[in-house]
């Protein structure tokens, strides 16, 4: 099972529908798909804006699973492709191979 937050927004249980309108329906149905709306432009907004860390305190790259990407603001280099290594200064995005966190 996939850990990214987009995997764990549900799609709501909608009310059923009545033969006729109902206003405490209608209100009832918006509510649900609000909240659904909601949730699902929070998991967009972390998914377009990656988190940010010290090399140090990178998640495992195995546990976040190959393409995850995320940002380090003590990278020593800016080699793309490389496995970072913190201890410098450098801010790099970086990405899960799967195996190691890679500069790019």
């Amino acid at each position: 099972m996939s850990r990214h937050i987009i995997n764990q927004v549900a799609p709501p249980a909608l009310p059923l529908a009545r033969d006729q309108y109902d206003r405490p329906y209608q209100d009832q149905l918006n509510n649900v798909l609000r909240l659904y709306f909601v949730q699902l432009n929070s998991a967009v907004n972390l998914l377009q804006s990656p988190p940010v860390y010290l090399v140090a305190d990178l998640p495992s790259a195995v546990d976040v699973g190959v393409g995850a990407r995320s940002f380090v603001t003590n990278a020593t280099g800016p080699t793309f492709g490389a496995t970072v290594v913190g201890g410098g200064a450098v801010k790099v995005p970086v990405y899960s191979d799967g195996t190691n966190w890679k500069v790019g």
